[in-house]
């Protein structure tokens, strides 16, 4: 939205989209019709190499919809046992599910991944023994790389679990122990924080 009356939907992102949002730095700059032009051509003509016509490589509106999707990606999660998978394989939200408990609340590995499990697909049948394949189906937090990625605190005297990420600055994370309210928001400037690694 330009004017915060009139909405429209974005469109989903591909790959190639999210691979070229990957090149650009920066912050966004408010226009979806901002056309970012190649990193890499840019450098060319500085150095005199070669006369490159400078062509746009996407715009803002198409990394606006590749920022978010790698947001939802890499940091978007939900308490364990939020969802259930069906044996027939398919995921839907469970009905019985009625929070954590504030111990549990306070654990990494009470939370989840919401997309595709990554490092679930490596773990050795010992390993999996232990995990209940209804509920823990999804990649934990525990397990994330860098170690520390993630803060955990407690608000409101306890009432709220809030969980941060170190690596999409402005990702929150909510859960109010023994209750079904969980959820996410992002506030950023949409840059991921790539020195992290080395400010741990």
């Amino acid at each position: 939205s330009l004017n915060c009356v009139e909405w429209n939907l974005l469109p989903p992102a591909t790959k190639e989209m999210v691979a070229q949002a990957e090149q650009l730095t920066g912050r966004f700059q408010g226009d979806p019709s901002f056309e970012y032009e190649n990193p890499e051509a840019d450098a060319e003509d500085a150095e005199g190499v070669a006369e490159v016509a400078k062509e746009p490589i996407m715009k803002e509106e198409a990394r606006l919809v590749a920022t978010i999707d790698q947001i939802d990606r890499a940091v978007g999660i939900i308490p364990r046992g939020a969802l259930m998978k069906t044996p027939l394989g398919s995921v839907c939200e469970n009905r019985n599910f009625e929070g954590l408990s504030l111990a549990e609340a306070k654990k990494l590995s009470s939370y989840f991944h919401f997309t595709e499990p990554v490092n679930l697909k490596n773990k050795t049948l010992l390993e999996k023994a232990d995990l209940d394949p209804s509920t823990d189906f999804l990649d934990s937090l525990e397990h994330d790389i860098p170690q520390g990625s993630w803060t955990v605190q407690l608000e409101r005297g306890d009432s709220v679990v809030v969980l941060r990420s170190l690596l999409w600055l402005g990702l929150t994370f909510y859960h109010v122990p023994m209750t079904k309210q969980y959820g996410y928001v992002y506030f950023g400037t949409g840059e991921k924080n790539s020195d992290l690694p080395f400010m741990l």
